[in-house]
């Protein structure tokens, strides 16, 4: 795909995408009824209910978490020259995780649920940026990912221990299926509660993205080229972590989106970053949003999203590792 097509292209595919996640689902929709419904003139009062009141809420939730786990693993890989590393990397899923079964367990209400997820999250980059700070590694990508790793691997435990304590024909069923991650049942007010945190995290991204770019060339280049290496990486990780904490907190746990988007992205793009980012913004946020339309219409009971993300992410990692040969493996 040439550069010049490829706009046009992605512009046209996420529209498609989230015309079908309109359209798809219990209640399917036509086109006309989409249409007719939102210019005010819906065929009947229950497709008006349908459509703004749960397939919209679901459609715009699930492009932002898309968008936002695809930026999230896009500037990781950069950040840290990596192209293993997830929105997980720093341990902030599995802290988003542990703080919204944690009120689960306790019996919060779901905004309780959300704010909990979001705050251990959010606390869970603290801890590990205080941990390599007090063993001097702050400016070491190794030293803060292994960090990283240590702290999640804490997180998931607790997790464990949650699981453990919970209820079994109540909570435990709730906490299994959130941490499988799902849209369902996502209102307009979670959109809302959500959309700031990721706004705010996607916007230095969006607007540094050049020099995001130079720290793939490593710290030293990137001062020579009037970058402060250190501070943006603190930067970069902050606002990617804020978006993963904001999205985890409202989907639930899902994988491979932004491992497997960012790779997608750059057969489009190369590897420059500030080409990089808003394709995979646009992938990421149509990806999602097809993937919770069959996760609703495949089988009688949804499926959780992580499951679908997983079963379609191996597969098509696996091909694109083969498609870049041994470069990607070095």
């Amino acid at each position: 795909m040439s550069e010049r097509a490829a706009p046009p292209l992605l512009a046209l595919g996420l529209a498609g995408a989230l015309a079908a996640g309109a359209m798809l689902g219990p209640y399917p929709l036509s086109p006309v009824d989409v249409a007719d419904t939102l210019i005010g003139r819906p065929p009947d009062p229950q497709a008006a209910i349908v459509l703004w009141n749960i397939r919209l809420p679901r459609v715009v939730a699930a492009a932002l978490i898309g968008a936002a786990l695809a930026a999230a693993g896009a500037a990781y890989q950069t950040v840290f020259r990596n192209p293993l590393v997830a929105p997980d990397i720093l341990g902030v899923s599995q802290g988003a995780g542990l703080g919204a079964v944690l009120g689960i367990l306790l019996g919060l209400p779901v905004l309780a649920i959300q704010l909990m997820g979001f705050a251990f999250g959010i606390g869970t980059i603290g801890l590990v940026m205080t941990i390599a700070l007090a063993l001097r590694g702050m400016g070491q990508v190794l030293v803060v990912v292994l960090c990283g790793m240590a702290v999640a691997a804490i997180a998931g435990a607790g997790i464990s221990l949650v699981k453990l304590l919970a209820d079994p024909d109540d909570q435990l069923p709730a906490i299994t299926f959130w941490l499988m991650g799902s849209l369902a049942g996502i209102k307009q007010a979670d959109v809302a509660a959500a959309l700031p945190a990721i706004i705010a995290g996607l916007v230095p991204m969006i607007a540094l993205r050049w020099r995001i770019g130079l720290l793939a060339l490593g710290d030293d280049e990137a001062r020579t080229l009037g970058v402060e290496a250190g501070r943006l990486r603190l930067l970069v990780i902050l606002s990617a972590t804020l978006v993963t904490a904001a999205a985890v907190s409202a989907a639930g746990v899902i994988g491979w989106v932004g491992l497997m988007v960012p790779h997608m992205a750059r057969l489009i793009t190369g590897p420059r970053f500030d080409r990089l980012l808003p394709v995979a913004l646009a992938m990421g946020a149509a990806l999602m949003v097809l993937v919770d339309a069959a996760a609703r219409c495949i089988a009688q009971q949804e499926v959780p999203l992580g499951i679908l993300t997983a079963v379609l992410g191996g597969p098509v990692f696996l091909w694109l590792l083969a498609r870049g040969g041994r470069t990607w493996a070095e």
